[in-house]
């Protein structure tokens, strides 16, 4: 008997040894955890005005107030309607269509945070995470709602800039950078995100690091940082050491707001002073929580925001892809678009894949996820 539990005991020793042994070797190895900035890197950081011991911070103070045994228990409760009961269809995309057009400004939502935006014959890929789960490898993520994307990455037409607010595995995904790799020409992040870039093969002259209110001019199209209030990390040990943004895109006639990943803060009302209005506000809503609301805006907050940067339609974002909350997967746009129907502002709600011009009246306004078990 003493014999059977020392065998026991060794045999899940040696199981947690090989899993030790495998953890390590995956987050030392695996290239999905980009590249940290070097100390050189980091006293320029240091300038920025928003870099202290060591990591980014934010404009106002942000804690976290999570309730782990409330949080526990909701998660064991669980919901049916956490992720809807089969998969969201998706509108196709036809790649001439999207490299033809040189004269329409148009907007295509693939879903969560990324968008395909086609403005003054320019096409560019904002927050591209194209990828099945956002997690450094699928079996550690939830799937994404949809078996199929809008169009293949390999079909896409060449892209001019691709856009990237921070670099959480949702927003920022290392396979889908591969697949686009050789079809990008610029790359525009926050500061220290191009480090992950860089480490997976893109040429350093192609990327460009901006801090809060810098301006850039891309062909015609001029691009700000701005503000967010949230934070960032890939791996165990680097919370908080890239930053994270959102983001104006004004071309020829119509001026964008992206919010990226944001709590609400008073960050919203001074980009609508030195930017705004804006036609369009493609504004975060979903992944929430009271706990970390100072991080991921609730629903009605999202449409606060959005009259704060004087825009005058919203598209609430952060939804539609992945379940990486407690709530119902159709809570964020039902208590969105309720809000903004109490306040009169217009509201556009996209089938995932579905262009539309944003200058134009007639934006998408079905509820088509009522459609969807």
């Amino acid at each position: 008997m003493i014999k059977a539990l020392k065998m026991i005991g060794i045999s899940l020793l040696v199981v947690l040894a090989i899993v030790v042994l495998v953890t390590t070797l995956f987050l030392n190895l695996s290239p999905q955890f980009g590249k940290a900035a070097t100390a050189e890197q980091k006293k320029t950081y240091r300038k920025s005005g928003h870099f202290k011991d060591k990591i980014f911070v934010n404009e106002s103070e942000t804690v976290l107030d999570v309730n782990a045994i409330k949080f526990l228990k909701e998660t064991i409760k669980g919901s049916p309607n956490r992720r809807p009961k089969k998969d969201i269809p998706v509108q196709k995309l036809d790649s001439l269509s999207i490299a033809n057009n040189s004269e329409n400004t148009l907007l295509t939502w693939f879903g969560h945070s990324a968008f395909l935006l086609e403005i003054d014959g320019k096409k560019i890929l904002i927050d591209p995470m194209f990828g099945e789960s956002p997690a450094p490898h699928p079996a550690l993520g939830t799937k994404r709602y949809s078996k199929e994307l809008p169009i293949p990455i390999e079909k896409l037409p060449f892209i001019d800039a691709v856009i990237i607010s921070h670099d959480h595995y949702d927003h920022l995904d290392y396979e889908s950078i591969q697949k686009l790799k050789g079809k990008v020409g610029q790359y525009f992040t926050p500061l220290a995100v191009g480090n992950h870039l860089t480490s997976w093969g893109i040429p350093k002259e192609n990327i460009h690091e901006m801090n809060w209110w810098d301006e850039t001019n891309f062909q015609g199209l001029q691009l700000t940082c701005t503000p967010a209030r949230h934070f960032s990390g890939r791996g165990l040990f680097d919370r908080a050491t890239t930053l994270w943004s959102s983001w104006v895109i004004k071309g020829e006639k119509e001026n964008l707001f992206f919010s990226g990943d944001s709590g609400y803060d008073s960050h919203f009302k001074e980009i609508g002073e030195k930017y705004g209005p804006f036609d369009i506000a493609l504004m975060e809503c979903g992944q929430y929580n009271e706990d970390w609301k100072a991080i991921h805006m609730m629903p009605e907050e999202t449409i606060q925001a959005a009259l704060d940067v004087k825009s005058k339609l919203v598209l609430p974002i952060h939804w539609g892809a992945f379940t990486l909350a407690l709530h119902d997967w159709t809570d964020p746009i039902e208590r969105a678009a309720k809000k903004a129907l109490e306040v009169n502002l217009p509201i556009a709600t996209p089938k995932i894949g579905e262009t539309f011009g944003i200058a134009a009246e007639n934006y998408p306004q079905k509820q088509w996820w009522k459609t969807v078990e």
